[in-house]
């Protein structure tokens, strides 16, 4: 098993910065690749960012191209989302999540840990 915990929500004006943080503990010699992903009242769960544990590629929505970077220390077992520019649309709150193997970036279900989420609100 592996254990998430997030930090860094927080209540900012649009334009602000965030820098969010998720800590893995346990097996983490097994995860392939962590993320985030953010859920808005009244939507679905949608994924934000994800990064190769081992080659560091990196994945975005559409949406935070740009503002948003993420980013590992793969020594702390920690993944990171720096986020830019925020916008009152980026509003929800933040799950920080890790697949044991290869699976969609894009697709919640094929994630297999998940964090107890962050909550960020952007006012305008």
């Amino acid at each position: 098993q592996v254990q998430l915990v997030e930090s860094g929500g927080g209540l900012v004006q649009a334009g602000d910065s965030l820098r969010l943080s998720c800590a893995a503990s346990g097996r983490t010699f097994s995860i392939y690749a962590m993320g985030w992903f953010r859920q808005a009242p009244g939507k679905e769960r949608e994924f934000v960012a994800g990064i190769s544990w081992s080659s560091g590629n990196t994945y975005y929505v559409d949406s935070v191209k740009g503002r948003f970077t993420i980013s590992r220390d793969n020594a702390k077992n920690t993944v990171y989302l720096q986020m830019n520019s925020l916008k009152p649309e980026d509003t929800a709150v933040y799950y920080c999540a890790a697949q044991r193997e290869s699976g969609s970036y894009y697709r919640s279900w094929e994630w297999h840990y998940w964090g107890q989420g962050t909550q960020v609100t952007v006012s305008s």
